[in-house]
């Protein structure tokens, strides 16, 4: 039964992106990018939406042999779209027209490859909020985007505590924080009552 990892990239302040900058902020030292490309970061099967797809399909076709990114185009990946028609240009990719919710909960039950999203902000919402994500991991970037910073990726996300499972430094710089979640049907309370 495989798990499912909701994976980020984020700056400080919860960004997914920022106008004007470069692709990870310009911050994708050597020690994270080898890391991204190893063969343990890509045994999965990629889960995404629509617009991410767009995203890193185009980058993987501008600059195929951008590090990092030959591990994702090598890797399995599912589309979760209403929107994209069949095929899917992206090799290894795989187009799913049905509800994302159920079709998750189906691949859970049944053996294979760990399931993780990338990006695909509101699908990772809905996997969450349906109890379906076993783990929730994001690099944190050392930057704030007040001012450019598009896409905050927790804003209609219910609450959640997080129970953190793993962590490491990569480049002296960049922070990975891998959590085991759990969806709270409320507010916890007063703790110090």
């Amino acid at each position: 039964m495989p798990n499912v990892m909701v994976d980020f990239i984020i700056s400080l302040d919860g960004y997914a992106a920022a106008d004007g900058w470069p692709g990870l902020w310009g911050l994708g030292g050597p020690e994270y990018l080898a890391w991204l490309g190893s063969k343990e970061e890509n045994e999965h099967t990629v889960l995404m939406g629509a617009r991410t797809y767009r995203l890193m399909s185009g980058i993987a076709a501008d600059a195929p042999d951008e590090e990092g990114l030959g591990g994702l185009t090598a890797a399995r990946k599912l589309v979760f779209s209403s929107t994209l028609d069949a095929p899917l240009t992206w090799a290894n990719t795989e187009l799913i027209d049905s509800d994302a919710v159920e079709a998750v909960t189906r691949m859970k039950s049944e053996d294979g490859p760990e399931l993780r999203t990338i990006g695909s902000l509101s699908l990772c919402r809905s996997l969450l909020t349906a109890g379906l994500v076993d783990r929730f991991r994001v690099v944190v970037f050392p930057v704030i985007n007040g001012a450019t910073g598009r896409e905050r990726i927790f804003d209609g996300y219910p609450d959640v505590r997080l129970d953190l499972v793993q962590r490491r430094t990569f480049d002296g710089r960049l922070q990975l924080l891998e959590y085991a979640p759990t969806v709270l049907d409320a507010p916890p309370g007063d703790i110090a009552g």
